[in-house]
């Protein structure tokens, strides 16, 4: 009983953050880029960084429309767990708002948002290092968001785990999360790294050109 009530907490407050955690993402990230601008970047620099910071957004929209397209498409209504109802309700939407229950392949949205934003924080962050060294105006401000960002990071990452104990099936889990990580490879792997793209963040990049060298 105790373990039931536990679980049905932890799934309440996981549907919240979740629902909002892709707005932190990015009501941390952008002020983080717009501080870090004074160390020596461009405002092209910062242009691409939030170029990145959209297509980042675009890729969530698609990806967690795309799971609720095939939930819908793959599913059924039913009155109980095993009772299905006539093809009277075709989407999940429709189906819970009338008191049903609805059954369809749910890829985990949660295992994918929680391992994509937080590679997507690794990556755009990942230039700190470099701006410890560098001259920024407003250092104070710039880390307290690299902090909170960091302290976002954990939270996705302890969310994430209790996701994989607890909810969704492991089929459901292991797509959530590949497709997380090819939406990251797909960019900061592959088109960040060629022209015609927002690129690497700018430090790393140059970073990585010197380790090259």
């Amino acid at each position: 009983m105790k373990t039931s009530k536990f679980v049905y907490r932890l799934n309440s407050l996981l549907r919240y953050f979740v629902k909002v955690s892709w707005g932190w993402t990015l009501l941390l990230l952008t002020p983080y880029h717009v501080f870090s601008r004074s160390a020596n970047q461009s405002r092209a620099a910062l242009s691409k960084r939030l170029l990145a910071l959209a297509i980042a957004t675009a890729v969530w929209y698609v990806c967690t429309r795309t799971f609720l397209f095939i939930e819908d498409l793959t599913g059924s209504c039913f009155n109980s767990k095993t009772d299905p109802i006539a093809n009277k309700f075709t989407s999940k939407a429709a189906c819970r708002e009338a008191g049903f229950h609805w059954q369809g392949h749910d890829i985990s949205g949660h295992s994918f948002i929680l391992s994509y934003s937080s590679l997507l924080i690794m990556e755009e962050t990942s230039a700190m290092r470099v701006l410890k060294m560098a001259r920024v105006d407003r250092r104070t401000m710039l880390n307290l968001v690299y902090v909170a960002l960091n302290l976002i990071v954990v939270t996705w990452v302890w969310m994430f785990a209790c996701t994989s104990v607890y909810f969704h099936r492991p089929q459901d889990k292991f797509l959530g999360t590949g497709c997380g990580l090819l939406g990251w490879y797909m960019t900061y792997r592959y088109w960040y790294r060629k022209p015609f793209s927002p690129g690497l963040p700018q430090r790393r990049h140059e970073k990585e050109q010197k380790q090259r060298a």
